[in-house]
Parts: structure tokens; sequence; C-alpha cells
């Protein structure tokens, strides 16, 4: 039997080593002299993000050399103030005028000339993903990260421009660009709080196809904030694009009750005007009759970008003029403010695009 004052000596032994155990297991958490943080921190900074082809990234340290193969992804880039890590784009930027100046870049070019630029981020989009799937994997073996993005819808944005933010260390700007652009989002909707009736406008995406945009796509978003009443109610998407079938048969059977009628434009879809107001059987459409048949580019209004806004005061403009030519563009002045480089300058109100054209 082990005497009281024993079983006494040891019990504080225990307790001693205890007491020990935890004192140095919270020194080896704690950051240490240095400076440097604790092991269980850098774990914690470790983030990830999953790209639309499920491809997990895990974010040790900020990328900084990138090449981009969207004009989105680039105008997001420089927006988030990344113009050194930029070292290529691709072929059809628009937008900031120093996107212009660099290298250029095309899924078509040989990988070796993508290897040469050293990169060690190369953003693309889901049609590269599935086009062209011999460049991604040789990128990838080659020790590359590829990262494929292309967000859908408004909340898709904004979750797509924090991913930006993590990839490249700015999470802070990301989430500053997502604040600034939902107050221009609600300024514009107050705008037009008290209009009524509201205009009821048709969105053309692809006139060759009679094609729409999709409800919960970025344009018709954009049209509904700055109080348009969208036209194509009961367009179906294609393959879960933002792009809508809707067909002629249904366009001139709402024609009617169309008030505004808008046609995006850009590099791989040109309309003109007069082909809109000499398509056989357009003269039913109200909108073509009166004239108020409008042009929009596409950067503006299909890019998931914070130049949105200016896609909005633009559709604004072509609906209530008298608003949003008066406030429209000190809103563009607030939610830029500081950063003139996340805007273009407002299109003038004077010239309105009602051209005729037989």
């Amino acid at each position: 039997m082990i005497p009281v004052a024993d079983r006494r000596a040891n019990i504080f032994g225990y307790r001693f080593l205890l007491t020990a155990v935890i004192l140095f297991s919270a020194v080896s958490a704690a950051p240490g002299a240095n400076g440097a943080p604790a092991p269980s921190a850098v774990r914690s900074s470790v983030d990830r993000v999953i790209d639309k082809a499920g491809r997990q990234i895990r974010i040790v340290s900020p990328f900084h050399r990138i090449i981009s193969l969207y004009g989105a992804h680039t105008e997001n880039l420089f927006a988030l103030g990344l113009d050194e890590e930029i070292v290529g784009v691709s072929r059809h930027e628009v937008f900031p005028d120093a996107a212009l100046a660099k290298p250029v870049f095309s899924y078509h070019d040989d990988p070796e000339r993508f290897l040469a630029a050293t990169p060690d981020l190369v953003l693309i989009r889901p049609m590269i993903d599935r086009g062209y799937p011999q460049l991604v994997t040789r990128l990838e073996k080659s020790g590359i990260t590829v990262v494929s993005l292309q967000p859908g819808s408004i909340p898709e944005m904004y979750r797509y421009w924090e991913t930006l933010g993590k990839l490249t260390g700015r999470l802070a700007q990301a989430r500053e660009m997502v604040r600034r652009f939902k107050k221009a989002t609600m300024d514009f909707r107050q705008t037009v709080q008290s209009v009524s009736p509201r205009k009821k406008v048709y969105f053309e995406a692809v006139h060759s196809k009679m094609k729409t945009f999709a409800p919960q796509s970025m344009p018709v978003f954009l049209l509904e904030t700055v109080g348009g009443e969208y036209a194509a109610t009961g367009a179906q998407s294609v393959r879960g694009t933002n792009i809508a079938a809707f067909g002629k048969e249904r366009i001139l059977a709402a024609g009617p009750t169309i008030d505004v009628y808008l046609a995006q434009y850009g590099v791989m879809n040109r309309p003109r005007l007069e082909d809109i107001y000499t398509e056989p059987g357009f003269q039913v459409i109200k909108a073509v009759r009166n004239f108020d048949v409008y042009l929009i580019d596409e950067s503006i209004v299909s890019r998931p970008t914070f130049r949105l806004l200016n896609g909005m005061l633009e559709i604004g403009v072509r609906l209530y003029p008298a608003i949003f030519c008066a406030e429209g563009a000190d809103i563009l002045k607030t939610a830029s403010e500081g950063r003139p480089d996340l805007l273009s300058p407002p299109a003038p109100c004077a010239g309105e695009q009602k051209e005729v054209h037989h």
C-alpha cells in the first residue's frame, strides 16, 4: 500500500507535468520572437477556391505573374490594382487603356509561348477549358496553375470578384468593389422608384438567331435596376448560359407592347440599326415604329466587371432620359470616387441614338 505522503507527491507531480504541457502548447501556438506566425496560424491562412471545372486551388501565397485570357478577368485585375502582376492579356481587350500595352496571348498559341512568359497563374473561362484541353493540360503539367471562371449572374459576380481577390492577395479591394457596386445599384433603383408605368423592353442578344437574355442574366438585372420591364417573359436559357431562346414569332406577338428595343453588339455579334428597322414583320413592334431602337456595347452589359454600372446608366438614359441625364452621372461619380479608373466616361446624353435606316 502506497503511503499517503507518496500519493500526494505523485498527484503533485502529475499536476506539474500537465501544467507544463499546457504552457508549452500555448507558447508553441503563439507568434515567435521574430514575429513569424505559429504553424496553426499558417495553416488557417491557406485559402482555397473552386473553379468552374471543379479544380480546387490551394492558395499559399498570392499569384504574381498572371496571364488573363478573358477580357473581363483582365479588367477586374486592373481594378484590383494588379497592373504589374499582369504579364499577358487576351486579343479582345477594350478597357482599361493600360491593358492594350500588355503582351497578347491566345488559346490558339503554342504552349511554349506561355511557358516562356513564366506565369504562375493563367486565368481562363469554361469555353477555353472545353475547347482547348491540350493547352490547359500542358500548362498544368508544367506547374502553372490554371483557373477557369465566368459568373452568370450578379450574385455569382460578387463571389467571382472575391475569388480573384483571394488568388491575388487583394480580397479587401475586391470586397470594396462589391460594396461600391451594391451602393450604386441601390441608388439607381431609388432614382426610378416612383416611375409608373414602366417601359417594356426587349433586349436582343443575337439578332441573326432572334435570341434574348435569360431572366437571371446580368443584362436583365441591369435593365430592371433602372426601371425597365423585361418583355421576353418565358425565355428559356440555352445550355445554362446567359443567352435565351425566344424566336421571331414571340417577338412579334409582344411587339405592340414593346416600348424600347435594345440590342447588344460586340466582337462576335455586330447587328446594325438598319437590320432591326428593316427586319420583315418588325413594323408591328411599337419601338420600331417610334424609332426607339438602340445598340448597346456588350462590354458594359454582359461582362462581369464594375463597368456594368456604365451599362446601367446607358440603358437608363434610353428609357428615361429626363431622369438619368440629370442624376445618373452623379451616381457613377460617387461609385468611382477616388478610383476613376473603375469606369468609362458616361456617354453624353445629348446624342440620343434615334437613327432611322430604311
